[in-house]
């Protein structure tokens, strides 16, 4: 499977509820890093789209939890946050999005079942936030 195998997005572009401006961004949120590995041609990966939808889908829940719930402490803002942005919700959201089946994967990874690990999935929508934060900005993501 190359880039260009990657399965049409539109059904997921829907489901996300946002228009990307530069669809190479949520192409490259599914090029894992064994991919890349095993696909000299390929310059990039998610790994950096992961790292970046981390800090960014924080921000955007931290905020998001403070607008909402504007009489809780801050134990219970911290506790809400870490069920939501825990690797089985991001899991979750992954398996209603069926991202599993839009990944291209290393060879040992696909294999291994990598296309239904919590670990990648979660790691999938962190990837995605990112792209969203990178195309459409703070109120996109």
């Amino acid at each position: 499977m190359s880039v260009s195998e990657i399965p049409p997005l539109d059904n997921l572009i829907t489901a996300l509820g946002y228009e990307f401006r530069d669809l190479s961004l949520l192409e490259l949120v599914f090029i894992y890093f064994s991919y890349r590995n095993e696909h000299l041609d390929v310059e990039a990966d998610n790994e950096r789209l992961e790292f970046l939808g981390d800090s960014v889908l924080g921000a955007v829940v931290s905020h998001l939890l403070v607008a909402n719930f504007p009489s809780q402490p801050e134990g219970v803002l911290t506790r809400y946050k870490a069920v939501l942005v825990s690797e089985q919700g991001l899991f979750q959201t992954a398996q209603e999005l069926d991202l599993g089946n839009f990944l291209l994967l290393g060879r040992g990874e696909d294999r291994t079942g990598g296309r239904t690990k919590p670990s990648v999935l979660s790691d999938t929508v962190e990837a995605i936030v990112a792209a969203v934060f990178l195309d459409g900005g703070y109120s996109a993501a």
